[in-house]
């Protein structure tokens, strides 16, 4: 007989825009595989602020999906933007965990429930857990995936603390810990020393079920060199400013080279921020800024691509961005742009890719780009195979399993 498991999450379909929805679906989708059977526990789509009603048709038929009530404190409650800092703490879905407590209550009562799993960054999940935890006795699983509580985040002091109390909280509660970095593993051993053997790494991955029906289309440009940035541009954590510095450069120094290449930002979020660089540097004619797609066509961008872009900025050090896995297993050329003493670049030395710069660092990127040809030329996509196969959802949901039988024994 199966053993049943909780997974709360605020991250699950139809959220849009969130690599941690695919974390959560994963598990649900490939954990029966491994001797368990999920049940979810999620917010009501009000509580999202966008929703693609088309990811909830990848949820297996069969998972018990359990929605609790919820409202997003900044758009539900607000009045004149304005509302009450304990209505946001330790997130705007605070709301999420009365409802949330009393069904997962009746779900562990009604099915046997062996262990509860909880996934940050929403820490109202935590909370949630932890409320469960403590009525029921059941071995908890916190996944953080990123650090929590920082020395410089979040910027609110007050906020910061109840992050830290929260975080505390649960690390000495739960069974289990996981995050999704060497780095951020180090930390957290070095922060709670006495819980260091209970703090794991379990990396983030690709789904292979998005990559099978996936074909690659013509070239996105025909006769350019097209490097695809797929996803959100933060200004602070992957700051594009000195790439757009780098792009001028190359234009002024190598301009056969520059010529040749266009930069394809894919649903970038501040299109203006990167329109506005663009102009600044004088290089909107090697630059794309298009509009979201949906996740599958995501996908067949990456493989039509001719190079894949990473921006990892040196403040997130400890952290690896999801769609680095995505861009592995497209099998293209990598550029990252990121610091060498990072887990990013951790991440890609561990397969064999060196094409790297420093995000912060524009000769270093011209000296990179002005490359760029020959490099993709003596590409050879099939070095990093095997171990590229283990960094697949089914594989790492396996370790997942493994946690889970580890947590009960």
């Amino acid at each position: 007989m199966t053993k049943k498991v909780l997974l709360i999450a605020y991250h699950f379909p139809p959220i849009l825009g969130s690599s941690g929805v695919h974390r959560a679906l994963s598990f649900a989708r490939y954990l029966p595989e491994f001797g368990w059977t999920p049940l979810v526990l999620t917010v009501q789509p009000q509580a999202y602020p966008e929703q693609r009603v088309g990811l909830t048709e990848e949820v297996p038929a069969h998972l018990h999906v359990e929605r609790a009530w919820a409202l997003d404190t900044a758009r539900h409650l607000s009045v004149g933007g304005r509302y009450p800092r304990a209505w946001a703490t330790p997130d705007r879905w605070t709301s999420w965990r009365f409802d949330a407590v009393r069904r997962g209550k009746r779900l562990l009562r009604e099915h046997d429930v062996s262990a509860l799993w909880s996934s940050y960054p929403i820490g109202t999940a935590h909370a949630i857990g932890l409320a469960l935890q403590r009525g029921s006795g059941k071995p908890w699983l916190a996944d953080f995936r990123d650090p929590m509580a920082q020395h410089d985040y979040p910027s609110d002091p007050q906020l910061r603390q109840a992050y830290y109390a929260l975080e505390k909280t649960t690390v000495a509660q739960a069974k289990l810990v996981t995050l999704t970095t060497p780095g951020a593993v180090t930390l957290y051993r070095a922060r709670y020393a006495g819980a260091a053997e209970r703090i794991h790494l379990l990396e983030n991955g690709y789904d292979e079920a998005l990559f099978s029906g996936a074909v690659a289309a013509p070239p996105l440009v025909p006769d350019k060199i097209t490097v695809l940035h797929s996803g959100v541009v933060y200004p602070k954590e992957r700051d594009p400013t000195h790439l757009f510095a780098a792009l001028s450069f190359l234009a002024a120094r190598h301009p056969d080279v520059a010529d040749r290449v266009r930069f394809r930002f894919r649903a970038p979020g501040d299109t203006q921020f990167l329109l506005s660089l663009a102009q600044r540097f004088a290089v909107g004619h090697l630059i794309e800024v298009m509009p979201p797609v949906d996740y599958r066509n995501a996908i067949n961008e990456m493989l039509s691509a001719d190079a894949l872009l990473i921006l990892q900025a040196s403040n997130c050090n400890a952290q690896i961005p999801g769609k680095l896995y995505e861009y592995l297993r497209a099998r293209k050329p990598i550029i990252a742009l990121t610091d060498p003493a990072g887990d990013t670049a951790w991440c890609l030395r561990k397969y064999g890719i060196d094409t790297q710069a420093s995000l912060d660092a524009p000769e270093q990127i011209v000296a990179l780009l002005s490359r760029l040809p020959s490099l993709l030329d003596r590409f050879d996509p099939s070095t990093a195979e095997e171990g590229i196969r283990h960094t697949s959802r089914r594989a790492r949901t396996e370790q997942f399993a493994g946690l889970l039988e580890h947590m009960i024994s």
